[in-house]
């Protein structure tokens, strides 16, 4: 049998569950990292007296380097391994996240928040498609939507972080940011428990590590769960490149051959369906979250009552990405994209409408709920339509195209909040949330219960490969 048939039979148990809370603190802080700018606006906006441009060039700031981030990670990662960049940038962004808090004046701060947001971008690519290498096809897209839930516990810790230390006051805002970098202790529990992936491994050529990595998993999980390991069973018209372990890769991909890759026959669908998904759900995300407590704020709340709001929206997250995890198992990967698209749509076109204050936090509440929805499908979608050997830079360079959508959306919002309103704003984001809804349904990809090989390694794709990288990814049916 091969390693990686011996690794997609074994069952979720506690090794899984281990490698879920690893990534899932990193998505934790990442979330906490680029939610806590929407509650340190409003002070950092009263100190140094910003204009609406300019408190948009803030919410802005953070996506830019996330773009840089996601970009470089990917490239990075498909070279030099999944584990050592993941590590890399929690310590990058750590790093910068206090610089920002230390920040005399505005043009200082967007700087440091540009680069902390290049360590957040880097980790945020490079968790789900890692992990998503360790994964048994029948539970991948429920892991994946899950790991991609931790990120709902960050925005709520985000929003208690506003209410509890920014709106202390004086420099609550810079001890808010203090209080985000600490998650920088992680790398020491990292660094012991993390292995590599082992289909990045046998494509860099590492066998024997590989069959290391893979003998502590199935020797944690017979000692999880007592019982022995189930058998290695291929089902019928199953295509042998899936039974099949890939050969070491000769070529890393370079920029300009990712590009021309991701976009040649086999794969310009999957690359254009996903880019597209992803610049939707971030512009929609960015566009809601970046500004809900100054929009509430500039409709006569309170800071305070802004901040109290923020929360409860928040809260509604955390349901949105588990039951979107659940949903990706039962009904695939495009169709939950597809169905919280729609929710998220109606919910930002009653926002849109609503006065009251109990209106406009229901509305806010359930699109909150639809959008994270949406990103625990896109999560697990992503890594699954590009093969093993561009994995990383595929998902590193789809999310990096979103983030065109939170770079655009603050500044955006900020720009035509003064001639649209309130209303028009939202309304703005429900049009492009059904743009959405319509490329995935019609051209999007059925994932569900294949393995990552039978997806990805087809004769239309290694014909791809051939033709414009002039490289060779072969399989073959090693024995371990």
């Amino acid at each position: 049998m091969t390693l990686l048939q011996r690794l997609d039979r074994l069952p979720l148990s506690r090794p899984h569950y281990v490698l879920l809370l690893i990534g899932g603190l990193g998505y934790t802080f990442d979330g906490l990292d680029g939610a806590v700018v929407a509650f340190l606006l409003p002070s950092v906006r009263e100190q140094w007296e910003l204009t609406s441009a300019q408190s948009g060039i803030i919410g802005s700031a953070t996506p830019i380097g996330y773009l840089v981030g996601a970009a470089v990670a990917g490239l990075l990662a498909d070279r030099i391994g999944r584990r050592r960049v993941m590590m890399w940038a929690l310590a990058f962004y750590a790093a910068f996240t206090l610089v920002a808090a230390a920040s005399p004046n505005f043009s200082f701060f967007v700087g440091a928040r540009i680069l902390a947001g290049v360590g957040t971008g880097a980790e945020s690519a490079i968790i789900a498609p890692f992990l998503a290498e360790f994964v048994p096809a029948r539970r991948r897209g429920w892991f994946i939507g899950a790991l991609a839930g931790f990120f709902s516990f960050g925005y709520v810790l985000a929003a208690l972080l506003g209410r509890f230390v920014v709106e202390s006051g004086g420099d609550g805002w810079r001890w808010a940011q203090v209080l985000t970098a600490l998650p920088v202790v992680l790398l020491l529990w990292w660094r012991r428990s993390l292995p590599e992936s082992p289909r990045y491994l046998l494509l860099r050529g590492r066998a024997a590590e590989a069959e290391n990595v893979v003998v502590a998993m199935e020797r944690s999980v017979e000692k999880a769960t007592g019982q022995p390991l189930p058998p290695v069973e291929t089902p019928a018209g199953t295509p042998a490149a899936t039974a099949a372990q890939p050969t070491v890769q000769q070529a890393s991909p370079t920029l300009l051959s990712a590009l021309r890759f991701l976009f040649s026959r086999a794969m310009a669908r999957r690359t254009a369906v996903v880019w597209i998904v992803w610049f939707v759900a971030t512009f929609s995300f960015y566009g809601f979250f970046s500004w809900i407590p100054t929009l509430l704020v500039d409709r006569g709340f309170t800071v305070t009552k802004s901040f109290e709001f923020s929360i409860v929206i928040y809260l509604a997250q955390i349901p949105g990405y588990f039951s979107a995890a659940w949903c990706n198992e039962r009904f695939d990967r495009r169709r939950t994209i597809a169905a919280y698209l729609v929710g998220a749509a109606v919910s930002a076109f009653a926002l849109s409408q609503a006065e009251s204050v109990g209106t406009i936090v229901l509305a806010g509440a359930v699109l909150s709920f639809f959008l994270n929805g949406t990103y625990a499908g896109l999560y697990a979608y992503t890594p699954e339509v590009f093969p093993t050997w561009i994995r990383a830079t595929g998902t590193g360079l789809s999310s990096a195209f979103g983030r065109f959508g939170s770079i655009s959306a603050p500044a955006l919002i900020g720009f035509f909040y003064v001639s649209l309103g309130f209303g028009g704003v939202f309304t703005m984001v429900t049009a492009v949330l059904v743009a959405g809804v319509i490329a995935v349904l019609v051209f999007g990809l059925s994932t569900a219960g294949r393995s990552l090989e039978e997806l990805t390694e087809t004769d239309a794709v290694h014909a791809a490969q051939e033709d414009l990288l002039g490289t060779s990814t072969t399989t073959e049916g090693t024995h371990a």
